[in-house]
């Protein structure tokens, strides 16, 4: 269950992500909606067979852009190949002789550019930066995220459940957000003299 919370936020987050490299408006059309519930049958039927849970993987967002092919069509038909080839031991043997610094870069572009379209994102919507709560909200996220999957343990347990970095990063970001004070700084002086909160 923690697993499928940690893909629900990264799903949204996705769907923010897409909508905004490919510059349609998904969120609306298919909607939000449709494709959660998409999502979470598939979690529901995977964890039939003891699978976890699906994502929508970030890495995608990177691959449009890098690309710059937005046909859904063309999605669909490389998801089909994926299928098939899932079944074939000889070509999961050709991509496990890959280099490892060959799939290290592949994944280091592929990662930064997901980062590189959330701080865009950020722009876009003009979120404000300049205020301490949301630029303390973000910063605990990024930490929290990042730190707890490359800490000592890939995860955090409490009792019999295990919580990883995604998980609890939205967690707290969602907790902060809505009990942190939407005013939130000292006042400081301006370059023209003037005091602002």
């Amino acid at each position: 269950m923690p697993i499928a919370f940690a893909t629900i936020m990264e799903h949204i987050g996705d769907m923010f992500a897409i909508s905004s490299t490919v510059g349609k408006d998904y969120l609306t059309s298919p909607g939000l909606h449709r494709t959660l519930t998409g999502d979470g049958v598939a979690t529901a039927v995977a964890s039939i067979f003891g699978a976890p849970a699906n994502t929508t993987y970030g890495e995608n967002t990177g691959v449009l852009n890098l690309t710059k092919v937005f046909d859904p069509k063309v999605i669909r038909i490389a998801a089909c190949l994926t299928i098939i080839l899932a079944f074939c031991p000889k070509f999961a043997c050709l991509v496990q002789l890959m280099p490892a610094a060959t799939i290290g870069g592949v994944s280091l572009i592929l990662y930064g550019m997901i980062s590189a379209v959330g701080v865009r994102n950020l722009v876009e919507e003009k979120v404000n930066l300049k205020s301490s709560r949301n630029v303390f909200v973000a910063a605990l996220i990024l930490v929290l995220a990042i730190g707890v999957k490359y800490g000592a343990n890939d995860d955090i347990a409490i009792g019999p459940i295990h919580l990883s970095g995604l998980a609890i990063a939205a967690i707290v970001g969602i907790f902060l957000n809505a009990i942190m004070p939407v005013k939130l700084g000292m006042k400081v002086k301006s370059f023209k003299g003037k005091e602002k909160s």
